[in-house]
């Protein structure tokens, strides 16, 4: 499911990013029980293949229905792999960041 959703993500156009983790478990075409939880392991694997081969995340494309940020687990994982930093206050700011690089990453 890695590699779908990332191709996914990579194929979505500017104006569809960001992307809810509804809707990429609707792109999946995941069923109950259980959707978001998968999908939110899938973007972690993500996230550690992006932080070791030195790529944007793509990950940082996809966000909480409940507001403009990726859920909490998304922060925290960034934050232990070492491409977030640990001050919540910079969190914002540095996803949107993240978030930019993740978007122009796939336009090349």
């Amino acid at each position: 499911m890695v590699l779908r959703l990332r191709a996914w993500l990579q194929s979505l156009p500017d104006n569809a990013v960001p992307t809810t983790y509804r809707d990429a478990a609707a792109a999946m075409q995941l069923t109950p029980p259980g959707t978001i939880r998968q999908v939110t392991e899938a973007l972690e694997i993500m996230m550690r293949e992006d932080i070791a081969a030195e790529r944007p995340m793509m990950a940082a494309l996809v966000i909480s229905r409940r507001g403009d940020l990726p859920g909490p687990g998304f922060f925290e994982l960034a934050v232990a792999l070492g491409r977030l930093p640990e001050d919540p206050a910079s969190h914002r700011m540095a996803y949107r960041e993240e978030f930019d690089h993740a978007l122009a990453s796939r336009r090349l």
